[in-house]
């Protein structure tokens, strides 16, 4: 299986700075996914628009095919280019990923297109497993301009993961928590690792 990381968020509420080198315990984002992917998977692809900011890491790094739409075009740039029938998809601004949670979802997607966690706030897209069966799907909806990473769930074989597995990987619910400002950043800064 592969691991996408997703990167390619234009960071506006960020101020600019790119929330994937945010730190969070004394070490950055990045640099914990990809400790943590690098546990997992034998071929790890990081989707950015920048993708200069990332030379220094041995990834596989790609710029999205299709510009411009969002985490839907990204999660389709990392199929396309990845050698497994599934991949693992995250984005990259999730400090709190647990590899016992990861491998649970991998272990269920054997027979799926999709693996998605819907967490007591609801699905989590951009911490699930698609099919290289997904592209054609994905392509249409990105033609259409249709950007809504779910619509997929019901064009495909889609397995949910639901809340009570999730918390008994993680009681506290702060594995699909993410970056998306800087006073996000403080509230998590402040989370014990």
């Amino acid at each position: 299986m592969t691991g996408i990381i997703l990167s390619g968020g234009k960071n506006i509420r960020m101020g600019g700075e790119n929330k994937a080198f945010a730190e969070v315990g004394g070490e950055r984002i990045i640099d914990r996914t990809i400790r943590i992917f690098k546990e997992v998977f034998a071929e790890i692809i990081l989707v950015t628009n920048s993708p200069l900011e990332y030379l220094d890491y041995d990834v596989q790094i790609v710029t999205d095919i299709i510009k411009g739409k969002a985490a839907l075009g990204g999660i389709y740039t990392g199929l396309f280019y990845s050698s497994s029938e599934h991949c693992f998809v995250s984005a990259c601004d999730m400090p709190f990923m647990d590899i016992r949670f990861i491998k649970h979802l991998i272990e269920r997607s054997q027979h799926y297109d999709i693996v998605v966690p819907e967490a007591s706030d609801g699905l989590q897209p951009l911490h699930a497993i698609y099919s290289i069966k997904c592209i054609s799907s994905i392509k249409r909806l990105i033609d259409g301009d249709n950007l809504k990473i779910r619509i997929l769930y019901k064009k495909h074989k889609t397995l949910t993961i639901p809340a009570d597995v999730i918390t008994s990987f993680d009681p506290q619910e702060r594995m699909f928590l993410n970056i998306n400002s800087k006073k996000d950043l403080e509230r998590i800064s402040k989370i014990e690792n």
